[in-house]
């Protein structure tokens, strides 16, 4: 019997400790910044709630947009770290108004503000250069989750005054889900909790004191090899294109997933600025489920229900990353229209074909 032998695939090289400065500086580039930014080595989901944590004090007060999961979870860690959080609710699937936020700032005092910029769970977009400068007005933090939009919307961290922004590669960026990031801006930094006595992944405090006042050298632990590559190579893609172009490839599948979905179904689930440019949520016809439409399309379609409250009652077209193109959009409204023939429903793909083709 031959001996086992043991082989890792793919069996990647490690990564060289001065790469990691490289991949902050390619993340301040994207979001046009000159804060802090730390990379986490896990998934964004693990970086949102270090931000939480790393926020918590006693008598702190925080207004937490919630219009998805993410926003209620991020409430959530920070009632745990200790913050009072004020969750404003969203009508299910739908974003907030400005308005919305400007009454609820006006109701008491608030230290933090913390808003996910897109959803593509419900495929909407929130208001964030409005919500901005509401907490500039209020003397809050501005805490924002990019994750989904970084890439596929502008956001210029330098003329928003954003303080801490959670990103990822996984969304529009086209990459992988195993390391993400945060910009930490100086005002951020005399708010957020001292390093514990035992380093923690949760821990920006740690995070500054092991990797940035160290001269951005090696990360502390021990940094998966495989998930920094993945990255290095994500972010070298998104600079060879081009920010500008990428984001323009987005806004392009966009606004031909909403015309095509408008001449399907005769119906916007939001108007156009409020739809992000990673999802586009269609409304199936009153009295058809997004179950039964799922079930109804071609087999190996890509249209997917929507994600969380209000999701029963939506049919997503993925457009984000390497999908965010025209002939990507033109194959998920085929199987939209598939679906609604299926049901007995009318449903013109030509026309539907040509809309998409003919948005600016």
């Amino acid at each position: 019997m031959s001996p086992f032998v043991w082989s890792p695939a793919p069996d990647a090289p490690p990564f060289p400790a001065s790469g990691y400065a490289a991949l902050a500086d390619s993340f301040a580039r994207i979001l046009n910044t000159k804060n802090d930014v730390l990379l986490i080595q896990g998934e964004a989901v693990a970086a949102l709630e270090a931000a939480a944590v790393s926020l918590g004090a006693p008598g702190r007060r925080a207004l937490n947009l919630v219009t998805s999961l993410y926003g209620r979870w991020f409430g959530a860690w920070l009632r745990r770290a200790g913050v009072e959080a004020v969750d404003l609710v969203a009508e299910p699937g739908k974003p907030l108004a400005a308005e919305q936020v400007e009454a609820a700032l006006k109701r008491g005092r608030f230290d933090i503000l913390a808003v996910v910029h897109a959803e593509s769970a419900s495929g909407i977009l929130n208001p964030l250069e409005a919500v901005a400068a509401l907490a500039k007005a209020h003397g809050a933090l501005l805490v924002v989750d990019a994750v989904a939009s970084v890439g596929g919307h502008e956001l210029d961290l330098t003329a928003l005054g954003a303080d801490l922004v959670v990103v990822g590669p996984q969304k529009a960026l086209g990459g992988q889900a195993g390391a993400s990031a945060v910009a930490v801006s100086p005002a951020a930094w005399t708010k957020i909790a001292p390093s514990g006595e035992a380093p923690s992944i949760l821990s920006l405090a740690d995070q500054r004191a092991l990797w940035l006042e160290q001269g951005r050298g090696a990360l502390p632990g021990t940094p998966s090899a495989l998930e920094f590559h993945a990255l290095a190579q994500s972010l070298a893609r998104v600079e060879a294109e081009g920010l500008a172009a990428l984001q323009e490839r987005h806004r392009r599948a966009a606004a031909a997933a909403r015309a095509g979905v408008l001449a399907l179904t005769g119906r916007a689930w939001v108007p156009p600025a409020q739809a992000s440019n990673l999802v586009t949520a269609a409304r199936p016809p009153e009295g058809i489920s997004a179950a039964a439409l799922l079930a109804a399309a071609p087999q190996g379609h890509a249209l997917t229900a929507g994600v969380g409250p209000g999701g029963e009652r939506l049919i997503r077209l993925n457009h984000t990353g390497p999908r965010a193109r025209l002939e990507t959009v033109l194959g998920d409204l085929a199987a939209f229209a598939s679906a609604l023939r299926a049901l007995g429903l009318p449903a013109d793909a030509g026309a539907a074909l040509a809309a998409a083709l003919e948005a600016p």
